[in-house]
């Protein structure tokens, strides 16, 4: 067997000396990207100035429930846990052709027992019966002269970078989900608060309509007019919990719990939206999983031209054999009993009727097919960042504005209210003045909401924390 062992290891190493690698080498796509965005000319980054932490993005918001929540991502999440078992199999691929660089050895072992029958001259019959013990090994080694296996590995090395990009992605969207989700409970959780402080107002408005009616300084209108008031605002204070509901479900379904055994404790929602800075836009080309993702599946299509083109050429095998056959198993280890066989078998397709030349042009095709994607979603990318910064710039001036319409509101429900009870404008005022400051305080909540659900935007169109090595 070592003589066998010393063959094949001459024959390949002669072999590789010669070896090389068919196929057009790697280079990333180019794109032509500006030094700056567009849309952050002239945009004021908000208070306070937070940094955006590479790990643990979530943490720029200071709120221990959502830190809590997201750390439960990786550990329950289904489709994230979903996404690395593809990288697990992609990894197992990468393998499986990484083993192809090595010889393959099979053990065999056999007993065949053959029994003949034959006539004696006499006219009579017989038979004879041998018995032939097997026992031996044999291999085989494809050596890689035209690079067939190391394209083939270089691909199945993109895919699984490219899995590992694709489980970041998935990672991302579900913390992005997880927060976007979040801070709409928690709008939900202040619209709560704003409808039971009005509610208050408006009963307090209704008692003091019936106090006025019975002392004949108000009409029966004007007490009728109060209770539909308060009747309203009393039914969309009834129905706000259900879209909290929603929202604590699907956000029990995000950490991987049943909805049934999770729950969310109501808190005051934060009041500032914290900075998250855009940086430049070639920055996105290493932190958007989707970009490298889309990157890496352009070099396994570019190595599968390679293995393509390689079928054009010869395939060399070394095959060998180390053989002992005996009718007896007791004499079946001997020199006498053995046979050995070793060398070289070349094999060249003469004639395909074009199928070699088709799947070349499938695999130039398809590596086409991935370069445009790749641009795409850099474009994409790029103007996922420009609308974020427009939408964060124009909601921050926006919640300005709203927060003084709020502080207007409520002076001038406070001024008719007094005014009413002074006789000198009519209950409609009051409702009126009541609704403005309504609508403004939830216009108001609104905004704020907006302003955090586009940071988390803002996130996710950066990259998050996570970045292409």
């Amino acid at each position: 067997m070592m003589r066998i062992v010393r063959g094949v290891l001459v024959s390949a190493s002669c072999a590789l000396l010669a070896a090389c690698a068919v196929g057009p080498r790697y280079q990333r796509p180019t794109i032509d990207l500006s030094a700056a965005y567009k849309e952050q000319d002239g945009w004021k980054p908000s208070e306070p100035n937070d940094a955006i932490d590479r790990g643990k993005w979530w943490e720029i918001y200071h709120d221990d429930v959502l830190n809590g929540l997201e750390d439960q991502i990786n550990i329950s999440n289904q489709t994230v846990l979903a996404a690395a078992a593809a990288v697990e199999e992609s990894r197992a691929l990468l393998r499986q052709a990484q083993s192809s660089f090595f010889p393959q050895a099979t053990l065999n072992a056999s007993r065949t027992r053959t029994v003949s029958g034959y006539t004696r001259p006499d006219g009579t019959g017989a038979t004879t019966t041998s018995t032939v013990n097997g026992l031996g090994v044999s291999g085989s080694w494809e050596i890689d002269l035209w690079g067939r296996i190391r394209r083939q590995t270089e691909s199945d090395r993109a895919s699984l970078q490219g899995s590992e990009a694709a489980l970041a992605g998935a990672r991302l969207a579900a913390q992005g989900a997880l927060a976007t989700a979040y801070f709409k409970l928690r709008a939900q959780d202040q619209l709560q608060v704003i409808l039971n402080d009005i509610v208050a107002a408006e009963q307090q408005s209704l008692k003091i309509t019936e106090n006025r009616y019975r002392v004949g300084v108000a009409a029966k209108a004007d007490v009728v007019s109060a209770q539909t008031q308060l009747l309203t605002s009393q039914s969309q204070q009834v129905n706000a919990p259900l879209q909290r509901a929603l929202l604590e479900h699907s956000i029990a379904v995000l950490v991987g719990q049943q909805p049934a055994n999770f729950s969310i404790t109501s808190t005051a929602m934060r009041s500032d939206v914290p900075t998250v800075p855009a940086g430049v836009p070639s920055a996105l080309l290493e932190r958007r999983p989707d970009v490298a993702q889309a990157e890496r599946q352009v070099a396994s299509a570019n190595a599968q031209i390679g293995v393509a083109i390689a079928a054009f050429f010869p395939t060399l095998d070394i095959t060998g054999s180390d053989d002992y056959r005996a009718n007896t198993i007791s004499r079946l280890i001997r020199t006498a009993n053995n046979v050995w066989s070793v060398g070289p078998a070349l094999a060249l397709s003469v004639f395909d009727a074009g199928l070699r030349r088709a799947q070349v042009a499938q695999a130039r095709a398809l590596h086409d097919q991935t370069v445009d994607n790749y641009r795409e979603i850099v474009l994409e990318a790029l103007q996922q960042v420009e609308d974020d910064i427009t939408t964060l710039r124009v909601l921050e001036q926006q919640a300005v504005i709203e927060e003084a319409a709020v502080k207007a509101a409520r002076e001038a429900e406070a001024l008719t209210l007094n005014q009413y009870k002074a006789g000198t404008v009519p209950y409609s005022s009051v409702i009126t003045a009541q609704t403005t400051r309504l609508n403004a305080e939830e216009t108001a909540l609104s905004v704020l909401s907006s302003r955090l659900q586009a940071s988390v935007a803002m996130v996710q169109a950066l990259g998050g924390g996570w970045h292409y090595p």
